[in-house]
């Protein structure tokens, strides 16, 4: 549920045969730096003075090539003066009107302050003149703008190193740390390189729960289920929690994937895809009906003494849907992560409500009410805008023992914690942009003056200023996130890359082994497989065309067709909580492990299905491809 990657990666290549550029070309571990500038930008005029010092520290081992990006809403005249470059550079002097225009002090664009830059610079003025008339050579600027609306291109300067956006820094150490790559840094750049692959989050788990299956069908055997079983306590012995590494996985760090999910899916409630009451009325109808007809099919295969075992259909294993929805990139737009993941906190909870009915002794009334009394006093810290993260942590950390002791899976705390996580209003720009430039201007200002007297000995963090800038710095780039933000994006990696693989190798070693002799066991096997193969995707897919229909739902409207049915099927994938089900369920050890082999081969029908029609999907537009057909080109 990740934003798209490819915001972060040049769409192609530099073309050396179009693109301006100051050095040869990217061969001989040449490094490339690519700026999308504006010639009124002080930014842009800022950054040159870096990228002027990075040239001379690394000479031809650099190659400097710029695009326009002209914004001539805030820069009036910014589009003139980009025409002004390529009409230099028709009679070959780009790179000298390029110099020229950031150098100059006046901000006015005009056409005979051109013609005198021109003029100085040795150009033919009367060509010059008609070259900035000329349609081609403002189609020219025009080409670079699109092209930076297609790589996510917002505001001036964008920097692209190597072809990968560059968001740290703009100091000079900063910048050269990033071009010339030591050790960590390297390690760094390849993981994030990785971690912007549309198949990565997908593939970590899919490897993870093979990886599961393979141990638990291998001479590894007794040493998985060693280590699944293997006991860690907390608090006092006897009397503390002590609960198996299995148990922890599924339920302690499973906590973090559902506050990660709970995040996101209340900006989508807030701003996104969720804001429609029909949409989000979609994956809600869903994750009762895709329980609905599961339990349907299977009981059309099984009755008497099997018929109980018709709840190990009703879970969806929501990580591993979504994991495999990330493998197949931007054809799994964002609406439809969004619709799956709403589907699956449905589905989540109603199998809850299940298990409670089914089995209420394993519910302790007792413990849900101390849980319901945490959660209303994190609302009530929500409504007396506590914006400190420890106090909702602490309360989410009880919540999660409160439900454990109940009998419910302590995961939900994360839903709970990124419901009441309180959000801030969006800040004020100007007010903002006051504090940060007074403490950077203060800043630059106590370095010249250690310039001017000469101390040399003296380093900038020693000057008082300092502290008293960094504090102003911090505090304004800490107004821009809220606490939901911050744990969102310090906690989302550690999520998709470390508890989410962990769950899926802890979660899903079956044996394959299973006795098909006993009677009724095809049935058993037949049911479990139907039930999630097909069962569960036809009743999502009726109950939101027919909510569609009546004009109470609503489609996800950034997915295809053959997308949503896809995703559909991968909502068959059955949640590792099945196996404890049928554990439950079936007195007989006969049944139970035909009903998990069941279980896997239905999910890996349900997944096979799903994939043939995600891969069939075509692949929509991005935001910023849509944009680029939408907004007119400036200028026309």
């Amino acid at each position: 549920m990740s934003t798209e990657s490819t915001e972060h990666r040049l769409l192609g290549p530099i073309d050396f045969r179009r693109d301006h550029a100051r050095g040869d070309d990217a061969r001989n571990g040449r490094m490339t730096v690519l700026v999308y500038g504006d010639y009124l930008c002080p930014y842009c005029r800022r950054l040159r003075q870096v990228l002027d010092r990075l040239r001379r520290v690394l000479g031809e081992r650099m190659v400097y090539v710029f695009r326009h990006y002209p914004n001539e809403r805030a820069h009036p005249g910014s589009e003139l003066a980009s025409i002004a470059a390529e009409a230099a550079g028709q009679q070959g002097h780009f790179w000298e009107m390029h110099d020229a225009l950031y150098e100059r002090e006046s901000r006015l664009v005009d056409k005979p302050g051109l013609l005198q830059i021109a003029a100085s610079l040795g150009l033919d003025t009367e060509r010059f003149g008609r070259d900035l008339d000329d349609p081609n050579v403002r189609q020219r600027v025009q080409e670079d703008l699109a092209d930076g609306r297609r790589n996510g291109v917002t505001a001036t300067p964008t920097i692209f190193i190597d072809g990968i956006r560059y968001d740290g820094a703009w100091d000079f150490y900063s910048m050269l740390e990033a071009l010339e790559q030591p050790i960590g840094v390297q390690v760094k750049r390849k993981a994030r390189a990785f971690a912007n692959l549309p198949t990565s989050a997908g593939l970590v788990v899919l490897i993870a729960a093979a990886a599961a299956i393979a141990c638990a069908n291998s001479p590894l055997r007794s040493a998985y289920n060693h280590f699944l079983n293997m006991q860690f306590g907390i608090g006092p012995t006897p009397g503390g929690l002590s609960l198996s590494v299995g148990q922890w996985c599924s339920e302690g760090l499973l906590a973090i994937f559902y506050l990660i999910l709970g995040l996101e899916l209340r900006r989508e409630m807030t701003a996104g895809s969720l804001a429609n009451p029909r949409a989000a009325l979609a994956p809600l109808l869903a994750g009762v009906s895709g329980i609905v007809v599961s339990t349907g099919v299977y009981l059309a295969f099984n009755s008497g003494a099997t018929a109980p075992g018709w709840p190990i259909t009703a879970d969806t294993g929501l990580p591993f849907t979504l994991g495999l929805l990330a493998v197949f990139g931007r054809r799994a737009s964002a609406g439809l992560k969004v619709f799956v993941a709403t589907y699956g906190i449905a589905n989540d909870i109603s199998s809850t409500l299940i298990l409670a009915l089914l089995h209420p002794r394993a519910i302790s009334l007792q413990w849900l009410l101390v849980g319901l009394g945490i959660v209303a006093t994190m609302a009530m810290f929500t409504r007396w805008r506590i914006y400190a993260v420890w106090p909702y942590l602490v309360g989410a950390l009880g919540l999660w023992l409160s439900l454990h002791l109940a009998g419910v899976s302590g995961a939900l705390s994360g839903l709970a914690l990124a419901a009441f996580l309180p959000p801030w209003p969006a800040p004020t720009a100007g007010p903002l942009l006051a504090q940060a430039a007074s403490a950077l201007a203060e800043l630059e200002h106590a370095e010249h003056e250690l310039r001017r007297t000469g101390q040399s000995h003296r380093r900038l963090e020693q000057e008082p200023v300092w502290d008293w800038a960094t504090r102003n710095l911090l505090a304004a780039a800490d107004r821009l996130l809220s606490p939901a933000e911050r744990v969102e994006r310090a906690i989302e990696p550690w999520s998709t890359y470390v508890v989410l693989p962990i769950f899926a190798f802890t979660a899903t070693g079956v044996a394959l082994v299973a006795d098909f002799r006993a009677h009724d066991a095809a049935r058993v096997f037949g049911g479990v497989v139907l039930a999630l193969a097909i069962g569960k995707p036809l009743g999502i897919i009726l109950t939101v065309w027919a909510g569609a229909k009546a004009r109470i739902a609503l489609l996800p409207a950034d997915a295809a067709p053959l997308a949503f049915l896809g995703a559909a099927f991968l909502c068959g994938i059955a949640d590792p909580f099945s196996f404890y089900l049928a554990d439950q369920t079936f007195q007989t050890g006969t049944y139970a492990s035909v009903a998990k082999l069941g279980v896997l081969a239905g999910s890996g029908v349900a997944a096979a299905l799903g994939t043939i029609l995600l891969t069939l999907s075509p692949t929509p537009a991005t935001a910023a491809q849509r944009a680029t057909v939408a907004l007119p080109i400036m200028g026309k």
